[in-house]
């Protein structure tokens, strides 16, 4: 890995670049996992396909999403004892856990449909779920009224400098991991995670986010060149999840030329159950995301190209599979 400058800070704010991602390294230093990487080959239209696979969902509590948590309390939580988030999934599992890693209470706000799985995980980590409202947004919304009104630190899920940096740090192990400088791909979510990883490796290393037909916010923000709400559709999009991506993600992208392909549900379905019957590796929808792009065809690598695959979640219902 190249040594990494100090952040300047004549920068555009909110702006992520490499020398934030490597300040959030150095400041998790020992209190996340470096994630292993496995080099195998997967089925694809036009036969095997040689991979790296960047095994993060062994991440503590299942979720990338942890780095960017204790990364955003680690830099701003010094005298604050209480965060607040929205989240229907790994955001807030990722929050709780980090809040009691800092011995910090946290309260999670949850829309209605919020999986139980994921809400008792959140729990388990000492978490207070309130349920508020029927999507994210109404959610976000509620929580960042609690937040003012009990004066705790207002975590976002995936719009904020310190978390997309958090998130970034998995670009700089794949730096140490992997040889060369494969194409990256990762599911996209709200943006974070393929936002953090190309502020990280920069415009020398393909990083190319993966989304749902029914949720393609990252695509829909590039060719209007700004972040538009999307209404999704499709059996991995639900009122959990964002509808327009991060201003930060959207930055990012134009910066560092990340691109952005859909796959079908069908596709996301299918790379999950090959993931566990050939591998035994238990993922989410979303966490087998990037894996659809290559096993169904959407993504076809080059010559002699083994491109990276970014297995970022694992707080699934064991009984889908």
């Amino acid at each position: 890995m190249s040594e990494c400058a100090t952040a300047s800070a004549r920068r555009p704010v909110g702006r992520v670049e490499r020398a934030d991602v490597c300040d959030a390294r150095r400041r998790m230093a020992g209190q996340v996992r470096t994630t292993p990487v496995f080099d195998t080959s997967v089925a694809s239209p036009s036969g095997a396909v040689p991979v790296t696979l960047k095994l993060e969902h062994l991440q503590h509590a299942g979720t990338f999403k942890v780095r960017g948590s204790l990364n955003a309390l680690l830099e701003f939580g010094h005298g604050i004892d209480h965060v607040v988030i929205a989240s229907g999934g790994n955001a807030g599992i990722a929050a709780a856990l980090a809040a009691a890693r800092l011995d910090k209470s946290c309260t999670v706000v949850v829309p209605e449909t919020a999986p139980h799985a994921k809400v008792a995980a959140m729990w388990s980590h000492g978490a207070d779920v309130l349920w508020h409202g029927t999507c994210y947004g109404e959610a976000r919304w509620h929580a960042a009224e609690l937040a003012a009104a009990r004066g705790a630190l207002l975590l976002h899920a995936y719009d904020l400098p310190a978390v997309v940096a958090g998130a970034g740090v998995i670009g700089l192990e794949l730096e140490e991991q992997v040889r060369g400088r494969p194409p990256v791909l990762a599911g996209v979510g709200g943006g974070g995670l393929v936002a953090g990883i190309a502020a990280a490796l920069g415009r020398g290393q393909q990083v190319i986010g993966i989304e749902p037909e029914g949720a393609g916010i990252l695509r829909a923000a590039l060719e209007a060149d700004r972040p538009v709400d999307v209404a999704g559709s499709g059996t991995t999009v639900d009122s959990l999840g964002p509808t327009r991506i991060g201003d930060i993600a959207l930055d990012v992208a134009r910066r560092n030329h990340v691109r952005s392909l859909l796959v079908s549900d069908y596709a996301i379905g299918a790379a999950r159950e090959y993931l566990w019957r050939e591998f035994r590796i238990l993922v989410e929808l979303t966490g087998a995301a990037a894996l659809a792009a290559i096993h169904s065809g959407v993504y076809v690598p080059a010559p002699d190209e083994r491109p990276i695959v970014i297995l970022c979640g694992a707080n699934t219902d064991l009984s889908v599979i």
